[in-house]
């Protein structure tokens, strides 16, 4: 995701599940909104971490996030918030909390993936 518009929409009208390092926001678009594939979007507030603990809080939720992508409906837009914990934890553990999330928030909005 590039536009603070498509953030907004899924910040404010997903489904939100909170994890202890992460919150996902998920989001199904309309039929009238472009289907160029699942979006996903990061947000990284200054509160994670030094300029140096945010890019590799990025780079790791990147590095998880993309093998979810074919799981995912060309209409999914997810949003993935890191809080100031993630920046000590695994990969593996962003992994584990990033699939646990989508996963109760597709089953909170009743919809499959």
């Amino acid at each position: 995701m590039r536009r603070s518009t498509e953030f907004d929409a899924t910040v404010k009208y997903g489904m939100r599940t909170v994890q202890p390092d992460v919150i996902v926001h998920v989001r199904r678009a309309s039929q009238r909104e472009d289907d160029e594939g699942p979006r996903v979007g990061l947000i990284i507030a200054k509160r994670v971490g030094t300029a140096v603990e945010r890019h590799r809080v990025a780079r790791r939720l990147r590095h998880v996030a993309r093998p979810l992508l074919a799981g995912l409906n060309p209409r999914d837009r997810v949003v993935i918030r890191a809080l100031p914990s993630s920046r000590h934890v695994s990969s593996a553990w962003l992994d584990q909390q990033l699939r646990s999330g989508l996963k109760r928030a597709f089953d909170m909005a009743g919809t499959e993936r």
